[in-house]
């Protein structure tokens, strides 16, 4: 094992920048794509499938690139600097998370606060309302100012039924990844599994009740993404959660295959504390959106 304790090491050149280049604006464009042709009512888009081979682009691409990761790690490689530089990346990419997140509340609370109250009459550009005379702005919005473009939904999710039960969820997922990060420090490797495959279980488990909700909002309800912002902000805050809440639970299930494998010891294994951070991210994005998107 090279000595790496003073110096600084230096990867080679890599083909993956490249590659998840192309994965982002494939799947991007297809997203788009797909939108778009959403919007003008076309029955077949190209747009799911563009986006599909996007994914499987940047599937390649973090397995390919982690793995070099895990392989130069195991080589003794790193040193205590590029320690310091995975802890950094790690946080940066969290606060951008937090900031991407903030996006969308910021706009939950414009919306419920400001443009939403002066197109009903209210506050200091209530002249707004001369857009639809008689609309009278309440939250959660289940009249639309436009009920025939944007047809409302007929009522919302109950937050103490199926987001109570997520809340619990990832509230107690939060306590078994935290569990398995301190067997892994006392360098107890049963205990380390066992709480690893609960949490990722909790993780799966939530996934499950929230396809029950959206089926449920569809089907039931009639809250859809197009059922005017009521429906547009629900469904991009609570989908892109389910989003990082998939991606979480594969990178805790690598973390999992590793351990079993017998990778990571008490004193090195920032690779499963950096998956534990961004699991506790989620959780908290979780509980603000019970309150602000759910109850409130």
């Amino acid at each position: 094992m090279a000595n790496t304790h003073e110096q600084y090491y230096v990867p080679a050149q890599s083909k993956w920048p490249i590659i998840a280049t192309i994965g982002l604006s494939t799947t991007l464009y297809g997203l788009g794509a797909w939108f778009n042709d959403l919007s003008a009512e076309r029955a077949e888009s190209s747009g799911p499938m563009i986006m599909f081979v996007g994914a499987l682009f940047l599937a390649y691409m973090l397995y390919g690139w982690f793995a070099d990761v895990i392989r130069e790690s195991h080589q003794g490689l790193y040193s205590a600097q590029m320690d310091r530089s995975f802890r950094w990346g790690m946080s940066w990419f969290i606060f951008s998370e937090v900031m991407f997140f903030a996006a969308f509340f910021g706009a939950l609370f414009y919306v419920r606060t400001l443009s939403g109250p002066w197109l009903g009459g209210e506050g200091a550009k209530g002249v707004a309302n001369m857009l639809w005379q008689g609309f009278e702005f309440s939250w959660p919005l289940l009249s639309n100012p436009d009920n025939k473009l944007f047809p409302a939904p007929s009522a919302v999710i109950d937050p103490w039924h199926l987001p109570l039960i997520n809340t619990i969820l990832l509230v107690t997922s939060s306590f078994t990844v935290t569990f398995a990060h301190h067997a892994l420090k006392k360098n107890k490797r049963g205990p380390l599994k066992l709480w690893l495959a609960l949490t990722v279980a909790l993780g799966v488990v939530f996934l499950g009740f929230q396809v029950e909700e959206y089926v449920h909002a569809y089907n039931e309800l009639g809250l859809t993404l197009g059922s005017g912002i009521y429906g547009a902000t629900f469904f991009m805050l609570t989908g892109f959660h389910g989003a990082h809440v998939t991606m979480g639970a594969i990178i805790l299930s690598v973390m999992l295959v590793r351990i079993l494998r017998g990778h990571f010891s008490a004193d090195q294994h920032f690779g499963f504390e950096a998956a534990s951070w961004y699991w506790h991210f989620v959780d908290v994005v979780w509980l603000g959106l019970f309150i602000f998107v759910y109850v409130l």
